[in-house]
């Protein structure tokens, strides 16, 4: 089923115009691979509408934290909603301890990739432990192997105007409160609670929980080998192309 009204819609949603031409989005592109978490989700919903409301609501909780970090990224100080501070905090902690060094002119940057016609939105770029590279943030509960393509995708395009351009990582970003009984987590993200406990671990699964303070999660996974993913996700963008064919040659770009 289509996710756009028209084609007006389509090129507005589905990509952004640099310079005159239309190219579409990675985001988009990445879209076309199934994503079997996102339908284990839908699952223990009590139905889809529901899930509907709950992603929403994710989702916007995770453009709150977004947008402060990357306002702290580049030396300003917003107001941090108190539903998300606990993720905030936990960063601000997190960065000062590896010392995170962001290229400010890099924050927000939309990137372009002409040879294989398509564009982007970079969160960062940074320089961690001496080695400059792709910073892309997540607010997700585990960092997902669908991320690589687009890390993938956003090194790229990036590669000839950063010459010295090395790795790309996965910042993610969470809050969950803590079992002090069994350390099952309970993540309240998009207004349901949910207990994460470890596969098999049948303590988790009896414990009558006892929840600490909501506390800051925050993981760095470096991934430096892009080009395997790259690949991957050139593979992806002909299926999209594949299933987009009829509007994609409506709006010029087959």
């Amino acid at each position: 089923m289509n996710d756009f009204k028209n084609k007006e819609d389509f090129l507005e949603s589905h990509g952004y115009v640099i310079e005159d031409t239309w190219y579409p989005r990675v985001t988009k592109i990445v879209e076309i691979k199934a994503k079997p978490a996102l339908y284990r989700f839908y699952a223990r919903m009590e139905n889809f509408e529901a899930g509907e409301r709950m992603k929403k609501l994710s989702a916007e909780e995770g453009t709150m934290v977004h947008e402060a970090v990357e306002d702290f990224l580049v030396g300003k100080t917003p107001t941090v909603d108190p539903r998300i501070s606990p993720s905030v905090d936990a960063f601000l902690r997190f960065q000062k301890e590896n010392n995170i060094e962001v290229h400010p002119e890099f924050v927000e940057l939309r990137l372009v990739h002409r040879g294989e016609r398509y564009a982007g939105t970079l969160d960062a770029i940074a320089t961690i432990g001496g080695k400059k590279g792709i910073l892309d943030i997540k607010t997700s509960q585990e960092i997902y192997r669908d991320y690589n393509l687009q890390t993938s995708a956003y090194v790229a395009a990036m590669k000839d105007i950063i010459p010295d351009l090395e790795t790309r990582w996965i910042l993610r970003i969470d809050q969950a409160k803590k079992c002090v009984r069994c350390g099952a987590l309970l993540r309240t993200k998009g207004g349901r609670p949910q207990v994460k406990t470890q596969f098999g671990n049948k303590e988790m699964w009896r414990c009558r929980h006892e929840w600490g303070p909501t506390e800051g999660i925050v993981e760095l996974k470096e991934f430096p080998e892009w080009e395997p993913d790259y690949r991957a996700f050139l593979g992806a963008k002909k299926l999209w192309e594949w299933e987009n064919e009829s509007i994609l040659k409506e709006v010029g770009y087959l």
